[in-house]
């Protein structure tokens, strides 16, 4: 009788519901695609300028010796460079997952 109440839940859980991603379902498709590509952009910007800032901090920490300021400015290049990476990988790593996400079954 255990057996046949744990078949039955794996066999819910296996129920594939047939619902996949398509354009064209709802209004406002393509304004929330402009906006979110906006969002992007500024983002991009604004990480350039935390570059520069970061290089600046870098370069005064290090020709006045100060060593924590030094640290900082590395510190937040690096950073920079990796939120710089993960905005322009964004549309290729959510791809990547969704393409995954589709192949398990």
């Amino acid at each position: 009788m255990l057996a046949y109440y744990l078949a039955d839940a794996a066999t819910q859980l296996a129920y594939d519901p047939g619902i996949s991603p398509s354009e064209g379902g709802l209004p406002g498709l393509s304004v929330l695609k402009s906006t979110v590509g906006s969002i992007n952009l500024f983002a991009i910007i604004a990480v350039v300028g935390a570059l520069c800032v970061s290089g600046i901090v870098w370069a005064w920490g290090h020709h006045t010796g100060s060593h924590g300021s030094e640290q900082k400015g590395k510190q937040g290049a690096l950073v920079a460079a990796g939120c710089a990476l993960l905005l322009g990988a964004a549309n290729g790593i959510v791809s990547f997952f969704s393409t995954v996400g589709t192949s398990v079954h």
